[in-house]
């Protein structure tokens, strides 16, 4: 009983941390996300693009993907846990993005949970009533990409390049992100 008591004691301290930290990082929890916007305020998400490093994730079924696999797709990966306030908050427009483009097979979605619970985050979005494929990291996921702060949010075009990467909350299901996916799935 102790040790949960505990628990329950740390949510709201967890909870705050989280807000805080995207407050002071620029990166409201409640603020849009658009292709003007900032990487933690220092590039802007539509730059110079970056070659991606071949990431993996592996699916709920063990089934590894490989990112390079994936060239000639417009990948949204999102990295995120079950407890983290900002990330729950951003969840729902994540999905409306995903509802929005359904019927497009050169987009893919990589929720990839940095704990590594996957069954925990199947029931999660589950009992949420998300339909977001949800993948743990098969290897590292180089620190460039992932400082370890989240949600980090890392949208990859069909050449493989890095087109934008947001650290913190964000609205993904503004015209602005809508319009950005639209451009780069219309690309060659």
């Amino acid at each position: 009983m102790k040790m949960n008591i505990k628990k329950i004691a740390m949510l709201p301290l967890i909870a705050i941390t989280g807000w805080a930290y995207a407050a002071i990082n620029g990166n409201a929890i409640d603020g849009s996300m658009t292709a003007k916007q900032g990487t933690n305020g220092e590039k802007p998400l539509v730059s110079n693009t970056q070659q991606t490093p071949d990431l993996k994730f592996k699916d709920e079924n063990g089934k590894t993907i490989s990112l390079h696999s994936l060239k000639g797709k417009v990948v949204f990966i999102n990295l995120w846990a079950t407890w983290c306030p900002p990330c729950i908050h951003e969840m729902p427009s994540i999905n409306e993005l995903r509802k929005t483009f359904k019927d497009n097979k050169d987009l893919v979605f990589l929720m990839v949970d940095v704990d590594g619970k996957i069954e925990k985050s199947k029931e999660w979005m589950k009992k949420k009533k998300f339909d977001l494929p949800v993948h743990v990291p098969d290897g590292e996921i180089p620190r460039e990409l992932f400082t370890g702060s989240i949600p980090t949010t890392i949208i990859v075009d069909k050449q493989n390049n890095i087109i934008g990467r947001q650290v913190g909350g964000a609205d993904y299901s503004s015209k602005e992100v809508i319009d950005l996916m639209t451009k780069l799935l219309n690309e060659k």
